[in-house]
């Protein structure tokens, strides 16, 4: 939609017309071009984009391997990354399913570790404003690695290039290298050697670690860490991530509370150096 902008009281020229700067040349600012200030090139956009999907997509090949290792079919772990395509939720299954585990119980898991996505899915409708048609395909891109490109974008138009060349270029290199690295399991031989698992979450800490900018979010971060590694031995899979989540409001009420405490300091200091003046004053006036 493009932006309107309104001239000075007083000025009677077109809208269409030019506006004119100090040396009264014709320049028009970043608003009248349709460019609003703050704006990122579309091709920088592009090339962030790529380089996450890229990246990402390139590890496809890592769940290829493990998935045909935890005895899944080459068809089963296509279908996997194609109709799941969220990677976390995809290694939690064929995991619990190389450990003996419970299909039902597997999936279940898997399943919980992907809620996740419909939260990321609650902020990126507002952001992305969609047409109603193309959303049900959309949400099939809404993952980790499409919302960390996406959020950090100025305008409306930056976010929808890096979500779309994200998801589009991630969507077709996962896929493409689950297929390779399915394939080619039988020529690595024991792929647990190999701990390709890791594969996944060490990408996700790549894209997380340079988000990580304050002390709070630090803070939230490593108690998150710590929850997870300290419910994973006792709850099913995908259960300790979500209730990592409880570190945000654990850290955001501890910090309010904190700031409280300051401020009631500040009011007494303030309210007691308040008596002590009062005090001087009267003995002045005496």
């Amino acid at each position: 939609m493009a932006e309107q902008t309104t001239l000075p009281e007083g000025v009677g020229a077109s809208a269409d017309a030019p506006h004119r700067d100090a040396t009264g040349r014709g320049e028009q600012p970043d608003a009248v071009r349709g460019k609003p200030d703050g704006a990122k090139p579309d091709a920088a956009v592009v090339r962030d984009a790529l380089g996450v999907g890229i990246a990402v997509g390139l590890s496809g090949f890592a769940f290829g391997v493990t998935s045909a290792g935890s005895g899944l079919s080459l068809l089963q772990t296509c279908a996997l990354s194609l109709a799941v395509f969220t990677g976390a939720s995809q290694f939690a299954l064929v995991g619990a399913l190389a450990a003996g585990g419970n299909p039902y119980t597997a999936a279940a898991g898997a399943f919980f570790l992907g809620v996740r996505n419909s939260f990321y899915g609650l902020r990126l409708s507002q952001l992305l404003a969609l047409p109603r048609a193309l959303r049900p395909f959309a949400a099939q891109w809404v993952i980790d690695e499409t919302t960390a490109v996406t959020l950090p974008q100025p305008t409306r138009r930056a976010a929808r290039i890096g979500f779309a060349v994200t998801g589009l270029t991630l969507y077709v290199l996962w896929n493409l290298t689950t297929l390779l690295g399915a394939l080619g399991a039988e020529a690595l031989g024991d792929t647990d050697a190999w701990g390709l698992d890791a594969a996944s979450p060490a990408v996700f800490l790549a894209l997380l670690a340079p988000m990580l900018k304050s002390t709070t979010e630090r803070v939230t971060a490593a108690i998150a860490v710590l929850l997870v590694l300290g419910l994973l031995p006792v709850l099913p899979a995908g259960v300790p991530v979500l209730l990592s989540a409880l570190a945000a409001p654990a850290v955001l009420f501890l910090g309010g509370r904190g700031k409280g405490a300051g401020r009631g300091t500040a009011t007494t200091k303030g309210s007691t150096k308040s008596t002590e003046n009062s005090t001087e004053s009267t003995e002045k006036d005496r």
